[in-house]
């Protein structure tokens, strides 16, 4: 099999990311993001390569309501991290652009600092259509990651809604950030998403927001003591920070070892992981499903040419729908006999 003119090979691949290379690093991840089945293959192989050399390093997923200042919140604390000794990599998920399906926010240029440190590398990702704009290939960008040596992952999202849920999937602590002087401060943002925190920061505690700050931070945490303990035995934490003085992000840090460590000897990090991967296999069979469903020419043909009268409410969406999977299946039993 010829590969294309702008591919490697899979030990060209696995080589340049075990070693760090930067530039196959970024290749690779374009690899498992791209759509072509045959990069799907390819990248499947890179894959199966790496994995065993993932897994190393804290993954931290970071949301917050719009203009909470997530960007600057992480330059300021990826290079407290940075300091520390530790190797850094931020999977920021854009919202996409309609036109051209690519990233519109430009991660790069909101973190200046950081991407020119060659101890932190920044990776934006266009969300797409998958679900709640977390790009569906993100997984596997931070197993590349951690294979290439960087031992702590962010993961950034878009917003404040379906992506958290995706997102807490995939990391070993989730941060969301609020600001306070918001109006009231537990509005605007659903219950759920706080549930699934492990810490809530009020950020931009600085200037004249200080105490407007600390009486949020009361609020939180008298909020949070109505939920129960997480199941892992963690109550979240309430936190404030500022990215320009730097005020509470050693704290931060030193936050989320401790759960690590707490995590780590009572099973349920590993425990969580191994749930996870669980979730990933299951979630990947669904998106290989749609995939191909979506993409056989006799789908494709039934549905536009019936997809007026399921608008118009002529067809029964319900009933098209079933036919749609009923004429699939028989078409790939057929391959099979």
């Amino acid at each position: 099999m010829s590969l294309k003119r702008n591919r490697l090979s899979v030990d060209q691949y696995v080589s340049g990311v075990l070693e760090g290379d930067r530039m196959i690093l970024s290749r690779a991840i374009t690899l498992v993001e791209s759509r072509l089945d045959s990069d799907q293959l390819l990248a499947e192989g890179v894959m199966e390569q790496v994995i065993p050399y993932a897994g190393k390093s804290i993954r931290i997923g970071i949301t917050g309501v719009p203009g909470v200042g997530k960007s600057t919140f992480i330059e300021s604390f990826g290079n407290l991290i940075l300091e520390s000794g530790y190797r850094l990599a931020v999977l920021a998920v854009d919202p996409s652009s309609q036109k051209t399906g690519g990233s519109i926010l430009g991660d790069k240029t909101r973190m200046e600092k950081l991407a020119a440190d060659k101890r932190a590398y920044i990776r934006p990702s266009p969300a797409g259509s998958t679900l709640g704009g977390v790009s569906a290939k993100t997984r596997e960008a931070m197993l590349l990651c951690e294979a290439a040596g960087f031992d702590v992952v962010f993961i950034e999202t878009v917003g404040v809604g379906q992506s958290e849920i995706a997102v807490r999937g995939m990391v070993d602590f989730f941060l969301l950030l609020m600001l306070a002087g918001a109006g009231d401060e537990l509005q605007g943002i659903k219950k759920g998403i706080i549930e699934m925190c492990d810490a809530l920061i009020i950020n931009k505690a600085d200037g004249e927001n200080i105490e407007a700050s600390k009486r949020a931070k009361r609020e939180y945490s008298n909020a949070l003591h109505l939920f129960p303990a997480k199941e892992n035995g963690w109550y979240p934490k309430v936190k404030t920070s500022s990215a320009i003085t730097g005020d509470g992000m050693t704290e931060i840090w030193q936050m989320i070892l401790a759960y690590k460590e707490n995590m780590l000897s009572n099973g349920f990090f590993e425990s969580n992981r191994a749930s996870q991967r669980v979730n990933w296999m299951h979630e990947h069979i669904r998106y290989l499903l749609e995939s191909k469903f979506y993409q056989d020419p006799i789908i494709k043909e039934l549905i536009n040419s019936s997809i007026e009268n399921v608008r118009v409410g002529n067809t029964s969406a319900i009933a098209f729908g079933r036919t749609l999977v009923e004429n699939f299946i028989q078409k790939e039993g057929r391959k099979d006999e």
